[in-house]
């Protein structure tokens, strides 16, 4: 399981896309943070903290996350060397959970670049160190678990179809809408009673309220269910294929 967790990672770091991902993902978080004059920017906002990051970062991770997953088993459908990797002493979990715990971890490499905004904030207060450090510690957390779950989406979309782009099409919708398309239907009121809870089935209500510095275990438990389901998904998918 390890011997292909460091392959994935090795393979993801080896090819171009790898760094082109991971550079334009730094680059589109610095430039709203730091250039570009919107609400989001630090300089212009007048207050010691790095909540822009917490509010941009889940939209270019609708991008990002499904371009790092969208290979992990579509192109060995496509390369023929699932049925090799299937013969291995693994079972389908483990196979699945060294995929995924790779990209968890590209997904970690994306992120710590983001610390010096931290860090920048942090010295550059009118009092160095003025910064709500414990929310933003808390939105990192927030953070993690989102990118968590996009890449337990990712990965059941890629292990679904041959072909990459359709991989990284469907990953980057289904995570659209488990982010954002429950949101929309409340705000469209058209459920009465129930309008509340269709917004707690989205990521979106959840990411927000750890995001606020609270880290509820209701919060943990949807974002790891949700993953856990993703997963299963997976492993009936894999299981499909054999039959």
């Amino acid at each position: 399981m390890f011997t292909l967790y460091y392959k994935e990672i090795s393979s993801f770091l080896n090819s171009l896309i790898g760094y082109v991902v991971i550079t334009v993902f730094l680059l589109i978080n610095a430039l709203f943070l730091w250039v570009f004059q919107f609400d989001f920017n630090i300089l212009d906002g007048g207050y010691a903290n790095i909540d822009g990051l917490f509010t941009i970062a889940p939209f270019v991770f609708l991008f990002l996350i499904p371009a790092i997953t969208m290979r992990s088993f579509a192109d060995e459908r496509k390369s023929g060397t699932i049925e090799l990797l299937m013969t291995k002493p693994l079972t389908d979990y483990q196979i699945i959970f060294a995929k995924y715990f790779a990209g968890l971890t590209l997904v970690i490499f994306s992120l710590l670049p983001t610390l010096i905004f931290f860090f920048s904030v942090y010295r550059l207060g009118a009092n160095v160190g003025n910064i709500d450090i414990g929310g933003t510690w808390a939105s990192y957390i927030g953070l993690l678990f989102l990118g968590a779950t996009f890449v337990a989406i990712g990965l059941f979309c890629s292990s679904i179809t041959e072909t990459q782009i359709v991989a990284f099409i469907l990953a980057v919708f289904i995570c659209w809408f488990t982010y954002m398309g429950f949101e929309s239907i409340y705000s469209l009121e058209l459920f009465g009673k129930i309008d509340l809870f269709i917004k707690t089935l989205g990521i979106s209500d959840h990411y927000a309220s750890i995001s606020r510095g609270v880290i509820d275990s209701r919060d943990v438990l949807y974002f790891l269910s949700i993953a856990g389901l993703f997963i299963i998904l997976t492993k009936l998918s894999l299981v499909s294929r054999k039959l």
